[in-house]
């Protein structure tokens, strides 16, 4: 499997996941141009792509969507509830709603050679998801906007050989930050972003000697800084009472408006 991240960050996201058989994408919140753009570095075009799955309906997630699905009518998955809520978008403009096909929790379900399971998060949308991703013996997870974790995400995520894990913001920059009050509350809520810190701690968690590359992700724009979110989550493992160091493994932070280095595993 191979795998990059087109776009990360609260101003839009985009990620492709994939075989040499079967192309994803998970979300479409940056234009049509943006999503070419990281596609042409992997030698693919949108024509190419087998399917989009939609992990929430925030504009960072689907602002791109309507104009993408414009010229490459390809099958959208999402839970019930962000199919229902996308549709509403109002910058959606005309798309054909027989492209969007409804998924459930926990229940897997297939593209091509990829097995896809939809996973429960905590976040402020209708009926969120992440995704966990199986191709023969490979495995992977995008796991981001979501505001606290549990046992069951932990579970979900475990043996992967490459992982998007969010690291949203640093606590005090947020805090100090020119946020409203309510904003503020909103994020650091359990519906709302991972600091990074709580990335770290929910890394250590899932770690294992054969994971080979860990992204993190979508980090705020105003509220982090990706060499501090490097750092944080960097000690955060090197400091806890597993066995791991991070420095034994492949830590990298996706770029905000632009393509980051494609990933093999």
């Amino acid at each position: 499997m191979r795998t990059m991240s087109i776009a990360s960050g609260s101003s839009g996201n985009s990620i492709y996941m994939g075989t040499d058989n079967t192309h994803l994408l998970v979300d479409t919140g940056v234009s049509k141009k943006k999503i070419e753009e990281g596609l042409k570095k992997l030698e693919l075009s949108g024509m190419d792509i087998n399917g989009i799955l939609l992990t929430h309906e925030h504009t960072d997630h689907i602002g791109g969507l309507g104009v993408f699905l414009r010229k490459y009518p390809v099958p959208v998955y999402g839970t019930k509830g962000t199919i229902e809520a996308t549709l509403r978008y109002s910058k959606l403009g005309p798309v054909d709603p027989e492209l969007f096909i409804p998924i459930e929790y926990d229940e897997i379900f297939t593209i091509g050679d990829i097995d896809i399971k939809p996973v429960k998060i905590c976040h402020d949308a209708a009926q969120p998801s992440a995704f966990r991703f199986e191709s023969g013996d490979k495995k992977s997870a995008v796991m981001t906007d979501l505001g606290c974790y549990n046992d069951y995400i932990v579970d979900a995520i475990k043996g992967l050989d490459t992982v998007y894990i969010e690291a949203n913001h640093d606590i005090r920059m947020l805090e100090l930050g020119p946020y409203s009050y309510d904003l503020k509350r909103r994020i650091l809520s359990s519906y709302g972003h991972l600091s990074n810190e709580m990335s770290g701690k929910l890394l250590d968690s899932i770690l294992h000697d054969g994971i080979k590359h860990i992204v993190l992700s979508h980090l705020s724009k105003e509220n982090n800084l990706p060499e501090l979110a490097f750092e944080t989550v960097r000690s955060e493992v090197n400091m806890s009472e597993s066995k791991y160091c991070m420095d034994d493994f492949h830590l990298m932070v996706a770029k905000r408006d632009c393509p980051s280095e494609i990933l093999c595993f």
